[in-house]
């Protein structure tokens, strides 16, 4: 396998080929071939990028559909065809039956613009700067979402550069089961020498993917939208990773019954894998003048048409909600498995998550690493997550079949008891 050519290219920078160094050469749903021929069952799924699987066939129609017509790829803005088809499909699917009524804006197309652009406006909405976010939360790594992520690492690349705008609140859990952390957060809300400058929005995701697969209690995110609307704050869902599907609900909110001022969604929103991202509002929030916020890629036309798709595909009926749930259990049983057995033999582990977005925190990112690495030696794919990479982060396809799904937790397993021996 020819590999030269690309470690002495590629920046330093790069992270997930130094886990699985192969060259890959093809995919479909939840099987990835490197350029010998060798399988590879996919529970990373593009860090939860494709929900819907590697070129999924009804997506994949879609898109050579609109190319054969050629129909608009790049138009700035633009009005499209393409973009109306979305935008109708987006509130006739997802928003109507939901009960929602949000406007849609289109920055440009990953997870950081979309951060980026929510927290922006918040700050115009409500004329205030502070942004409260969460310890271990995740949203990005250009300056404005950077100051909202807790991760060391990655704030320490800034250059020395500080970070400003956000302020941290400890996550539901953060300091132990019998503290709700909510009260330390209403008690310097209402203390006027608290130090907290009265925030323009709070921004939180309800399943932590980044920060170690750490879910968010269905009365504690109640609680904290009721605090929010107490204190005229808005409450922004970053939805980005735990958003369509991937917890059991399009929307991860769903479970608690919250409704978001503002939502973002990014990664698996097109479904194909196509950069794309948009920043949903309460309609009276959209404050922005125009051009006031801009970009050259705001919306993406091909990703516009596997969206839609995606869309009509899944999410017409709650038939693909419930097999995701089912699926979800299978992982969360073996977890709980494999968690126990470790357990016994020393090694505290737990299993957590919603959906299927599972992890299994083994207390140590060395020992984490270890099972990822002979997980791949063995065929499977997965990654870790946590301040320390301590939590064996499952992400796998929301389509994968069941002999799949069972294969790749089997490899799991089975590279547990041959690392802990």
């Amino acid at each position: 396998m020819q590999t030269q050519t690309l470690e002495r290219m590629e920046s330093n920078v790069r992270t997930y080929s130094r886990s699985f160094p192969v060259v890959f050469t093809k995919a479909m749903n939840a099987r990835l071939t490197d350029e010998t021929g060798r399988e590879y069952i996919d529970f990373l799924a593009g860090a939860g990028t494709l929900n819907y699987g590697h070129n999924n066939p009804h997506l994949k129609q879609a898109l050579l559909d609109y190319l054969a017509s050629d129909g608009i790829v790049h138009g700035l803005d633009f009005w499209t065809a393409a973009k109306r088809d979305y935008l109708e499909t987006l509130e006739e699917v997802i928003l109507k039956p939901r009960g929602l009524d949000y406007k849609i804006q289109l920055p440009g197309p990953t997870g950081t613009n979309a951060v980026e652009a929510a927290i922006r406006l918040a700050r115009v909405a409500k004329g205030r700067h502070n942004i409260v976010t969460f310890t271990n939360g995740f949203h990005g790594v250009t300056m404005g979402s950077l100051a909202t992520t807790g991760n060391r690492k990655f704030r320490e690349a800034t250059g020395g550069i500080p970070l400003q705008g956000a302020a941290f609140m400890p996550y539901d859990g953060y300091l132990g089961e019998n503290t709700d952390t909510l009260d330390y957060f209403e008690k310097l809300l209402a203390d006027k020498s608290g130090g907290l400058d009265t925030p323009a929005a709070v921004i939180i995701e309800t399943v932590q993917g980044e920060g170690g697969i750490n879910v968010a209690g269905l009365e504690w995110l109640k609680r904290l939208e009721q605090i929010c609307r107490a204190n005229d704050i808005l409450l922004i869902v970053d939805d980005i990773q735990a958003g369509c599907g991937r917890t059991g609900k399009f929307f991860s909110f769903e479970h608690a019954g919250i409704t978001p001022d503002i939502v973002t969604n990014s990664k698996s929103l097109s479904g194909f894998g196509l950069p794309f991202a948009h920043v949903l509002m309460r309609p009276d929030l959209d404050k922005w003048k125009p051009g006031q916020y801009n970009g050259t890629f705001r919306g993406f036309n091909l990703a516009f048409a596997t969206a839609a798709a995606a869309m009509r595909q899944y999410w017409s009926d709650d038939t693909f909600e419930r097999d995701v749930q089912r699926k979800g259990e299978i992982v969360a049983e073996r977890f709980q498995k494999i968690a126990a057995w470790l357990t016994e033999r020393g090694i505290k582990a737990t299993e957590r998550g919603r959906g299927l977005m599972r992890g299994i925190d083994v207390g140590s990112g060395d020992i984490a690493d270890k099972i990822t690495g002979k997980a791949f030696e063995n065929g499977l794919v997965i990654e870790t997550s946590g301040q320390d990479g301590e939590v064996v982060k499952c992400l796998c396809p929301l389509t994968i079949p069941d002999e799949d799904l069972q294969q790749g937790l089997d490899i799991l397993e089975e590279s547990v008891k041959q690392v802990i021996t």
